[in-house]
């Protein structure tokens, strides 16, 4: 299948506008921080979520609306995670109350989420104040809403691609945030997808669930699951395609577009880490199962002391077998190799378990650029995963250390 990168996020499919505005939720006047994302028409919804048993109010109320797997409109603020408060509930409720007041889409088929300081109340008058002023800025603004959903983060995240199905144009866009609190476990931080597909809840929901295990599930910043973590996907179907409603041949080509751009996303996450300066991604093969191959790499890009070792352009490779080793996985340590790659090129460290003999120079020239492959072959098996992390910098415990200040 032919994808084809094109550009306005969230807003590249038919159908869809959005906004983000600073409504004062942010002290900072110059940072947005209420963002809306509206459908011309009921959309097939899906949704996955943190599996933290503390979880903010917002996820709860979302994962309610999406029972009927329906929704409309995404509403999310930034600057106040709105979780473990007591009134939590019902200012969720009420934030898809006040996109209903003025769009006149149900409440209920709202989707909510909240980013930021956990167990601090938030003030709903900020949003109940600026709700017509968000709702008259609906357009092409995908960039805006991406930036009212960002905390921490540097950049802003997003992602459109464009393909056929059934000899129609399709489309599928997103915005993401999230570069700390991030070792997801069902989806990562928050995750908007929109998609003019013509695709039944069911199948949009089977799509979701099985893309997420590779994708986002895949990446750690810290080590930390947010009590937040959501990732939802609307599709209104207005491209005109004939509806997907089993596992067929034009299924197969919408995952595969859906995995363009989850993959896009979890990179740039894990690229934008709090404090980071490099990607790293572990690469996995030769594993005797999917859920091996999995465990190894996600336990590689966890580990605190590779993500050092990465920052500090080290070539100390012994790390990375010793995360493999505490992996959980039963697997024969002599007959790993181990490589570091990067655009300076390939630099082996190891071989069937053991250390093999390297430049220090040609290995700070590999280590020293910003993206940077842990290739890991267990030789046991036949397959292969790859996760997604960045290295752990002085600046990580920084903005870690007075984040609520």
């Amino acid at each position: 299948m032919v994808i084809k990168e094109i550009d306005n996020g969230v807003c590249a499919p038919k159908g869809y506008k959005a906004a983000g505005i600073h409504c004062g939720i942010r002290k900072n006047k110059l940072k947005k921080d209420f963002a809306l994302i509206v459908s011309e028409t009921l959309a097939s919804a899906a949704g996955v979520y943190t599996s933290n048993l503390v979880k903010g109010a917002p996820v709860i109320v979302t994962k309610s609306n999406l029972k009927d797997g329906k929704a409309q409109a995404v509403v999310c603020n930034s600057g106040n995670a709105n979780t473990c408060n007591a009134d939590g509930i019902e200012i969720a409720e009420k934030m898809c109350a006040l996109v209903e007041s003025v769009s006149g889409i149900s409440a209920k088929n709202v989707v909510v989420a909240s980013t930021g300081v956990i167990g601090q109340k938030l003030d709903l008058s900020p949003m109940a104040d600026n709700i017509n002023k968000l709702y008259d800025a609906l357009g092409n603004n995908s960039e805006d809403a991406n930036e009212a959903i960002m905390t921490t983060d540097t950049v802003k995240k997003s992602v459109a691609v464009e393909f056929a199905i059934d000899g129609k144009i399709c489309r599928i866009g997103a915005i993401a945030k999230g570069i700390g609190m991030v070792c997801p476990n069902m989806a990562t931080n928050l995750i908007f997808l929109t998609s003019d597909v013509a695709i039944t809840s069911k199948m949009l929901k089977k799509a979701l669930s099985a893309d997420v295990v590779n994708s986002f599930n895949m990446i750690s910043v810290d080590g930390d699951q947010s009590t937040n973590d959501t990732c939802c996907i609307l599709a209104n179907g207005l491209a005109g395609n004939k509806i997907i409603k089993s596992a067929n041949a034009d299924y197969d080509l919408f995952t595969e577009a859906l995995r363009y751009c989850t993959v896009k996303l979890s990179k740039m996450i894990a690229k934008d880490g709090e404090g980071a300066t490099k990607l790293v991604e572990c690469a996995v093969h030769g594993a005797k199962s999917p859920k091996m191959a999995r465990n190894v790499a996600k336990t590689v890009i966890k580990s605190s002391l590779v993500k050092a070792a990465m920052f500090g352009s080290d070539a100390n490779w012994g790390r990375v077998l010793c995360a493999v080793g505490y992996s959980g996985e039963k697997i024969d340590t002599n007959t790993i190799d181990v490589d570091f790659v990067s655009a300076a090129g390939k630099l082996t460290v190891c071989r069937d378990g053991f250390g093999v003999e390297f430049s220090e120079e040609s290995a700070k020239k590999v280590l020293t650029e910003d993206e940077i492959v842990i290739d890991i072959n267990l030789k046991i098996g036949q397959h292969k995963a790859t996760a997604w992390g960045c290295d752990l910098t002085y600046d990580y415990v920084k903005i870690n250390g007075d984040y609520r200040t």
